[in-house]
């Protein structure tokens, strides 16, 4: 199971682009894509605006849904990953996910909007295109 979650953090732990789904507040699902990426404990995190409408559904039903790795139909292996989403405004956690690129949607780290989404993993499959079936990676398992 190590081995699997150090592949599985080798794969995510760079900036990305990545799906990401809601439930919105009639029962719908709502995929968009972010930019974010896992830590060495898989917890994943992405920004985004307070006011923004994943934020409203994700406090609503904080379950969700992300894959990433898929970056073209030749893919070969790409990540599924259900989890559980809190959204959070600390000045350290707002200041360790900054990077070059948000100044376009936000005046600065300190911009009352900004905001930090983290996804703490309760399933992650890591898919392939060489298997019928993923390696499943689940907390304490």
């Amino acid at each position: 199971m190590e081995d699997l979650k150090r592949r599985i953090v080798d794969f995510a732990k760079d900036l990305q682009l990545m799906s990401f789904a809601t439930v919105t507040e009639d029962g719908r699902p709502r995929v968009r894509y972010v930019v974010g990426k896992a830590d060495p404990t898989l917890t994943l995190r992405f920004s985004t605006r307070l006011d923004s409408a994943k934020v409203r559904q994700m406090k609503n039903q904080p379950s969700v849904s992300v894959t990433m790795g898929a970056t073209g139909v030749r893919a070969q292996s790409w990540l599924e990953i259900e989890g559980s989403a809190v959204v959070s405004t600390t000045a350290a956690d707002r200041h360790a996910f900054w990077f070059d690129g948000l100044e376009a949607y936000f005046a600065g780290v300190d911009d009352p909007n900004y905001c930090i989404v983290i996804i703490q993993p309760g399933r992650i499959a890591l898919w392939s295109m060489a298997a019928t079936e993923p390696e499943v990676w689940q907390p304490d398992a």
